[in-house]
């Protein structure tokens, strides 16, 4: 069975590509919000909890490689960035559509509480409370056609396949 196999070159180099490729996503996001302004909204937040737990694990399986740990233990830990990624991608498919208008996003999405009727003389904290974020059906923008939500869904299938196809991968033997 391949997963019994010892890790090997390939499980380094694939867990290392995951942990820059899943970091390179996610780092693009927060740079897009923290440098391009874009403020992201509920399904964006959480189309990037994937790559918060993926990243770390990732290291981990390339720990595992470079440390030469049983193979199953590497393996296993692509496999698990695989299962993320998989998850990113419905993730960031169901945000697409809520975009699209194919099916209704989160009925909080968007929505905040109103603050109370005299609170205030219009300060600074009025302006915190009175703060509306992005609705969940608007893309903030469109680059060939997909919006953020959906570039996801491509970096996540290829983040995928790369785990999983480097996870199932037979080491050669010399």
């Amino acid at each position: 069975m391949t997963l019994t196999q010892p890790a090997g070159r390939t499980q380094l180099l694939t867990a290392l590509a995951l942990t820059l490729g899943m970091a390179a996503t996610v780092g693009t996001a927060l740079g897009f919000q923290h440098i391009g302004g874009y403020i992201p909204c509920k399904l964006c937040l959480e189309q990037r909890i994937p790559y918060y737990v993926g990243v770390p694990l990732m290291v981990l399986a390339l720990a595992s490689a470079a440390l030469k740990l049983p193979g199953l233990v590497t393996r296993g830990l692509l496999l698990a960035g695989g299962a993320l990624m998989i998850w990113g991608a419905y993730l960031g498919g169901f945000h697409s559509g809520v975009e699209w208008g194919w099916w209704e996003g989160p009925t909080d999405c968007g929505v905040v509480d109103a603050p109370p009727a005299g609170s205030g003389e219009g300060g600074i904290l009025d302006s915190i409370n009175t703060f509306v974020p992005p609705s969940c059906d608007e893309a903030a923008g469109r680059f060939l056609g997909l919006s953020f939500a959906g570039w996801n869904v491509v970096a996540s299938v290829v983040l995928a396949l790369i785990a999983f196809g480097g996870a199932l991968t037979r080491n050669k033997t010399t």
